[in-house]
């Protein structure tokens, strides 16, 4: 029976030019040791400088600011007085720590086990102390040896989220053993049966029986079987031994969990848990228990601001897990790290999924070094035999985006076979978007998950906005199911998408009070004071929920389009909770805390409404129509629930003036597939005004809805007492000297408007600091209560029937007025912009446009905002209130 000495409290830390008490377990960050943080070692330092981002003598801006940090050896020692237990064996172990190396009255102790970042350390001291002992650590998080670079730049080192910590986490501890004892016992179940691995340490040759319980193994739940061991450390296989028919499964949401007890010779004993499941890629899907399922994902990248490293406690990771959980998650994809084992345990006692990487993002020359292929062989074996009882780990890739040689890929094929040799029941991937799937799916791997497979682009949008949502419009029949296909005839694997999603918001400063622990905001705090200096402080908070709103919009279209893939196994996102690194990437529905967000668009039952396991969809070709129309649309079940459903698929179209409802024939939609259901053909007639509808769907309890815009089918007039022009012709300019009404729209070209930048319909792609092609364009803030928008319903944010529209230009103002419709800009720049003002100019009246809407009228949405607009330029109400002047108004296309 193993017995444990804490050995946490007070240590003494010496690195050079300082020496300090430590409070362990704990960092160096923690007890105030180490340097201020350095500017110039921030993200992409020279792009920053150059968009004007950052200059010399600001603070760090691409990401938090370490209020302490060091890199390199820290010796870590204290005096231990004990009494040494006689004829046993003794073992210093360290849960969590970087580069260790232990001392022992100055004697290097070799480690018991190999180890990494991610794994224990063990040391065995056995004959080494005397009672009265010097135990000194060097902890060296420049780890000599080891592939310094790909560790760093992964979310276990990086300072972009975790930070490149130095110190001991978890348990300190001295443990003491018999001197034949049970090192570790690993559980296995496979289908019916169960392979229980034994490791046994004997200091003398051993003889005996082992015994091994569970009320999960038939026969009685035990077994006993005679060995005998010679001295050393051996491993004893049990191979298929049968499990109870009724042993309740593990899975989604049930954390059903057995213990099984392995006793040595009526002495020793090791009891550990493990979940009975089946975790499979079978026929190009992934499947949990013989069932598909639809893998709804979110990357954790390791931002724990307050501590600078993750929990290493069960019940904090049960809090964290059930945050995602409230948004629909139902698997964690750890981005470049491998959480600690209290994850795992959350994860298993929650029915949580869970997706481990290597601390390695290398994407030039992955494993080509021999210091990589050794570090990373052990860091994956280790993983595997740490996690191995945990049925919530159930699939690991060799890391992000790794890109390779012949060489690397070699080994990554050996690291694969090695992985599937010591463990059959998880699936392995050679990276995460290797390639950044350029490649497409390796076929040695078990699943791909990525952007891209040859010919295919896999996400709405990603960086320079390539994708359907900002170049084709919002289709919601578009899928991706010729890419798919691709994988799942050609390799066979399951495919799931990659770090989809990426939507900026702005950010918002309460959270700058949160900052209590080892990092500073500087970042937020840079942006707060550009944010008051141009004057945007009043309406920033409604800027916010606008950009937030038109985030949430997106991420629902990227969920939508992978349901409508038959042959996806899943979407994982990057991401839900913000990632205040690389640019300060302010993605999220929830912020760097784990906290929702204080806006209405951050609920998390807003985000579940689209994000679960079982969703009607309604694959509309567009969502604005014009009176007589028929809306027509295909609807389609999505069930990846655990049952079958059946039904009458309701649906109703309702506004303030129109309501229709009907059923579709009763039909079944079988677990684990998408289903036909049926076709709506909605006649759209006796509206004689422009309106917003609501399509809503209801199937076996499952329901959504969806905005639809109606409005009259007219061609829309400019009034006679309105001189509409593409530039400020000297007919302008006279009409406005008279007291005339001008409306100038120019084309929506860089030539005619020189000052201005292309929009697009969503919000930035992660960070302009780490994509800095982007304008800047963060979607528009429209003043909804001003009264062109009676004609043309809208709310104060972007919605789908503004793309047309959005996907034009903004111009770029000289100053700040008030707009109609703002365009929102990147904290990186914050410049006045603006699509649609108005103002006194001369001695007329002036409506200014860059939306386009005369090159638009194939669209229905265009022509009725242009209806709108000539019906307010026209009216009495077009009585503007600043005034600017005709050389101000002539120079902004100049």
């Amino acid at each position: 029976m193993s017995i444990f000495l804490d050995l946490s409290g007070i240590w003494q830390c010496e690195i050079p030019g300082q020496s300090a008490p430590l409070r362990l377990p704990g960092t160096l960050d923690e007890s105030g040791i180490g340097f201020p943080d350095n500017p110039s070692q921030q993200w992409k330092v020279d792009e920053v400088r150059r968009i004007g981002f950052w200059r010399e003598g600001d603070p760090i801006v691409t990401r938090l600011t370490r209020k302490h940090t060091f890199e390199g050896q820290a010796k870590i020692s204290r005096v231990i007085n004990l009494k040494v237990p006689q004829d046993k064996r003794l073992f210093i172990e360290v849960e969590r720590a970087r580069h260790l190396r232990l001392l022992v009255n100055g004697e290097e102790i070799p480690p018991y086990q190999p180890a990494s970042i991610c794994t224990p350390y063990v040391f065995e001291v056995t004959g080494k102390l005397t009672g009265d002992d010097q135990i000194m650590f060097l902890s060296d998080n420049s780890y000599p040896g080891w592939p310094r670079d790909a560790i760093v730049y992964s979310s276990a080192a990086s300072d972009e989220t975790q930070t490149n910590w130095n110190g001991l986490l978890g348990y300190i501890r001295l443990r003491t053993e018999e001197q034949n004892f049970i090192d570790s016992v690993r559980v296995y179940p496979e289908g019916d049966t169960v392979d229980v691995c034994v490791k046994v340490d004997a200091a003398r040759n051993w003889a005996g029986e082992i015994r091994l319980a569970s009320e999960a193994l038939a026969g009685g739940g035990n077994a006993q079987i005679r060995e005998a061991v010679k001295a050393g450390r051996r491993e004893l296989r049990y191979i298929g031994l049968s499990l109870r028919p009724d042993a309740k499964k593990w899975d989604l949401e049930e954390g059903n969990l057995c213990d099984l007890t392995v006793t040595l010779d009526g002495m020793e004993n090791k009891t550990v848990s493990f979940g009975v499941r089946d975790f499979e890629a079978f026929d190009g899907h992934l499947t949990l228990n013989g069932r598909r399922f639809f893998l709804r994902g979110e990357a954790n990248c390791a931002v724990f601001p307050e501590t600078g490293y993750p929990p290493m406690d069960k019940e904090s990771w049960k809090v964290i897990l059930q945050k995602y959980r409230d948004y629909g998650v139902n698997c964690i994809r750890f981005h470049s790290h491998c959480p600690p084992e209290a994850a795992f345990a959350a994860a298993d006692e929650m029915g949580m999924l869970m997706q481990p990487e290597l601390s390695h993002w290398d994407p030039e020359h992955a494993f080509t070094s021999e210091e990589a292929r050794a570090y990373y062989k052990t860091e994956f074996l280790g993983i595997l035999d740490m996690l191995a009882n945990h049925p919530s780990f159930v699939m690991l890739t060799f890391g992000n985006e790794l890109q390779a040689d012949r060489k690397g890929h070699a080994f990554m094929d050996e690291l694969l076979a090695a992985g599937r040799e010591r463990d059959r029941t998880r699936l392995f991937a050679n990276g995460s978007n290797p390639h950044y799937g350029a490649l497409g799916p390796d076929p040695q791997s078990d699943f791909y998950t990525s952007t891209d497979v040859p010919g295919h682009h896999l996400r709405a949008t990603s960086a320079e906005f390539r994708g359907w949502l900002n170049q084709i419009g919002p289709d919601f029949r578009t899928d991706y199911q010729a890419g798919a296909e691709t994988v799942t005839n050609n390799a066979g694997q399951p495919f799931f998408s990659f770090e989809v999603g990426q939507y900026e918001v702005l950010p918002d400063f309460d959270e700058i009070k949160e900052y209590k622990g080892v990092t500073g905001p500087e970042n937020l705090k840079h942006i707060r004071e550009k944010v008051r200096a141009a004057g945007l402080e009043r309406n920033w908070k409604r800027q916010v929920e606008a950009t937030g709103e038109l985030s949430l919009l997106c991420y629902r279209a990227e969920v939508e389009a992978a349901l409508r893939t038959p042959d996806y196994s899943g979407i994982s996102l990057l991401g839900i909770q913000d990632f205040p690194g690389q640019g300060t990437a302010l993605v999220g529905m929830m912020n760097s805390h784990l906290q929702p967000k204080p806006y209405d668009f951050a609920k998390p039952e807003r985000f579940r409404a689209f994000f679960r396991d079982a969703l009607p969809l309604a694959l509309l070709p567009r969502f604005t129509y014009t009176t007589g129309e028929t809306l027509q649309c295909r609807i389609k079940m999505a069930n990846y629930g655990k049952t079958d459903l059946s039904g009458v698929l309701e649906w109703s179209l309702k506004g303030e003036c129109f309501e229709q409802k009907g059923t579709l024939p009763k039909t079944a939609a079988r677990c684990g597939w998408l289903t036909e259901i049926g076709e709506l053909s909605i006649p759209l007639t006796s509206i004689d005004k422009a309106e917003k509808l609501t399509l809503t769907i209801s199937f076996a309890g499952c329901e959504n809805a969806y905005p639809i815009w109606v409005y009259p089918d007219a061609q829309p007039v400019c009034p006679e007492n309105v001189y509409e022009c593409r530039t400020l012709d000297e007919k302008a300019r006279e009409i406005l000297d008279q007291g005339g009404r001008v409306y100038l729209a120019p084309d929506a070209t860089e030539k005619a408007l020189a000052h201005s930048l292309k929009t697009q319909f969503s919000t930035d792609f992660w960070s302009v600091c780490t994509f800095p092609s982007q304008a800047g364009a963060m979607g528009q803030w429209i003043n909804d209560t001003h009264p062109i928008f009676r004609r043309f319903p809208t709310s104060f944010h972007t919605d789908w029937q503004w793309w047309p529209m959005a996907s034009q230009r903004a111009v770029i103002l000289p100053e700040r007025i008030e707009s109609i419709i703002t365009e929102m800009d990147s904290y990186a720049f914050l410049r006045p912009m603006s699509q649609l003002f108005e103002c006194k100019c001369g001695n007329g009246k002036l409506l200014f446009s860059t939306l386009n809407l005369h090159n638009l009228s194939l669209y229905p949405e265009a022509r009725a905002l242009q209806s709108a607009i000539y019906a307010y330029l026209g009216s009495d109400e077009f009585e503007p209130k600043q005034d600017l002047s005709v050389k101000w108004i002539d120079a902004l296309m100049r």
